[in-house]
């Protein structure tokens, strides 16, 4: 860049307005970076995915039955101190969702999982959160801001995040992960998911339990 001795105030130098624009955009770029959701280097799912971090896009992969990866069981302790095991829940269907508090799409979909938790838990519908960075009162306070009422473990170590990918490749956060019955991968959406997209996997995979012809 080319240095003025003592310009007029408020003169527009040569070099301002050469320089100027490209300033501008490199500062929006700059900003939209930080504000990204996640990089290889703070998430845990970015520490263990083959690939680094993958910017989620709501892109949907859904498995047949006989396709299936799994099982998946999931333990840790819960921001409240709950001990979870999945394997001791009795349950149709699962619901693994990644998140953070600074993670922007993680709180925009944050109303959707809830509503979408509350609407099937008479179904045997159970989820659970996935923490990969905050600190017990950082997660409870997200927690408390969007009436959660399901649990969700941390873990800044990455060992869940790492022991799903062995299973299922997480990419993004937030990724929300459809789980079956049997403990199967029945279904996985890279970063934020839609309330309606929600709703037509959990329906999909609680009709696989449901006798042929039931409802007609």
């Amino acid at each position: 860049m080319s240095i003025v001795d003592n310009p007029p105030r408020g003169a527009k130098t040569p070099g301002n307005l050469r320089h100027g624009p490209a300033v501008v955009a490199f500062c929006a770029g700059l900003i939209l970076l930080l504000a990204g959701c996640a990089t290889a280097a703070q998430s845990g799912a970015g520490q263990v995915a083959d690939q680094g971090f993958v910017s989620g896009d709501g892109s949907v992969r859904t498995w047949d039955l006989g396709d299936r990866d799994g099982p998946v069981r999931v333990t840790g302790t819960a921001f409240d101190g709950q001990e979870i095991d999945t394997d001791d829940w009795d349950t149709d269907v699962l619901i693994l969702n990644t998140w953070y508090a600074a993670c922007p799409p993680c709180r925009a979909e944050a109303p959707d999982l809830v509503a979408v938790a509350e609407q099937f838990e008479p179904d045997g519908v159970r989820f659970l959160g996935i923490n990969t960075e905050d600190e017990v009162p950082t997660a409870e306070a997200f927690e408390r801001t969007f009436a959660v009422p399901y649990p969700s473990i941390g873990d800044r170590s990455g060992r869940v995040v790492a022991e799903l990918n062995g299973v299922v490749p997480l990419q993004a956060v937030p990724t929300t992960v459809v789980v079956d019955k049997d403990g199967m991968v029945a279904a996985r959406v890279i970063g934020q998911i839609e309330r309606s997209t929600l709703e037509s996997l959990v329906e999909d995979v609680l009709a696989e339990d449901e006798p042929t012809g039931a409802g007609s």
